[in-house]
């Protein structure tokens, strides 16, 4: 398959758009219309990670973190970054990272892995993402009403939450006057016409934007086509930082840290005291401290993520149970998501996980 193919099935499921500010997500070494045979999936791409490639005859790697980061401004092999993208290149593989854009999306992202190992269940976002969605308002010749609407809907609007298909119409009446040149759908021409129209409205994801405009402009009738697009500052349901939920039944603190131990494979939780049982858990793969107040607002009893610093710990007040079980650890079932996702719209493409830890961190017992 080209390269191109596979990137449009990820980011179907997590859009480049939705990607922090400072990361570097997308296609970071190759070509997009390259093919290949087979893809390694990995959490990291590291010069270990390019090996293996090497080895099982893969031409694309498929990474959670991207190996250039904060940028290069030299290839001379003196680091590891610059030995990795040296090697791949040298090797004809290419790399993708998938990293905050995964992060970001509630259905199929980092976080909903975590919440399957935990049993997490009634799941939302932590910290839902303000300007994601708009408003469409277009109106329609009233027998054409389901044509525009079917067309929008398979352009990805009218969606909300797990609701699709959503829109709201109301009828009223229409007028215009089509001047010289015009080839007008009703009326004619230098003459006032009214016609009986439908007020179509419907959400759509400001990334659909252009997409749901285009299928529009196909599907309506007239030669002019009004439409309003309205920016809106509800909250996103799907896209933001973080996922809390709940667990099927209560637990003690001590039984909750043990679950969390087993179910995330980590060999160690730092921990803070807090409430004795545990029901609501929020969660965030990698470094989530950030999120710390927000699962004190959601009424989390427990908060789930890596890499916390000392005095962030005491942001839990004394009654968040703020869990570190490391970033790697948080982060990898985020291999088996992947391919997931490729094996549910591919499945004839052949996917390999990889067999190297990643991990630089290791533990002294």
């Amino acid at each position: 398959m080209k390269i191109s193919e596979i990137i449009k099935v990820l980011e179907e499921v997590a859009p480049p758009d939705l990607q922090e500010s400072y990361d570097n997500a997308g296609l970071i070494v190759g070509h997009p219309s390259t093919e290949v045979e087979r893809a390694l999936i990995s959490l990291d791409a590291t010069e270990e990670i390019v090996d293996e490639a090497i080895r099982e005859n893969c031409g694309l790697i498929i990474a959670h973190h991207p190996i250039v980061f904060r940028g290069l401004k030299k290839l001379n092999g003196n680091n590891y970054v610059e030995r990795t993208v040296i090697k791949a290149i040298q090797n004809n593989i290419a790399i993708y990272a998938i990293h905050t854009n995964l992060d970001n999306v509630l259905h199929q992202g980092v976080n909903s892995r975590i919440a399957d190992k935990l049993g997490l269940n009634n799941r939302r976002i932590l910290r839902p993402r303000n300007g994601e969605i708009c408003k469409l308002v277009t109106f329609v010749p009233v027998e054409y009403l389901e044509i525009v609407k079917s067309a929008l809907f398979e352009a990805g609007a009218g969606s909300i939450g797990a609701y699709d298909h959503c829109s709201f119409s109301s009828t009223g009446h229409g007028t215009f006057r089509a001047g010289e040149g015009t080839n007008p759908f009703v009326g004619d021409k230098g003459v006032d016409h009214t016609e009986e129209e439908a007020r179509l409205e419907m959400i759509l994801p400001v990334r659909a934007k252009s997409r749901v405009v285009r299928a529009l402009l196909n599907a309506h009738p007239y030669e002019e086509v009004a439409y309003d697009l309205y920016a809106l500052i509800n909250e996103s349901r799907d896209t933001g930082s973080g996922l809390i939920g709940e667990l099927s039944e209560e637990m003690d603190r001590m039984d909750f840290l043990h679950h969390v131990k087993t179910n995330m494979q980590t060999e160690l939780v730092k921990y803070t005291s807090g409430k004795e049982k545990i029901k609501k858990v929020a969660v965030c793969g990698g470094a989530g401290s950030f999120l710390i107040s927000d699962a004190l607002r959601a009424g989390a009893d427990a908060f789930i993520t890596g890499d916390i610093k000392y005095h962030e710990f005491f942001d839990g007040e004394q009654s968040l149970v703020v869990c570190d079980i490391g970033h790697f650890e948080s982060e990898q079932f985020t291999i088996n998501l992947l391919g997931d996702i490729l094996s549910q719209k591919i499945p004839n493409f052949a996917v390999i996980f990889t067999k190297a830890v990643t991990n630089p961190v290791k533990y002294f017992h």
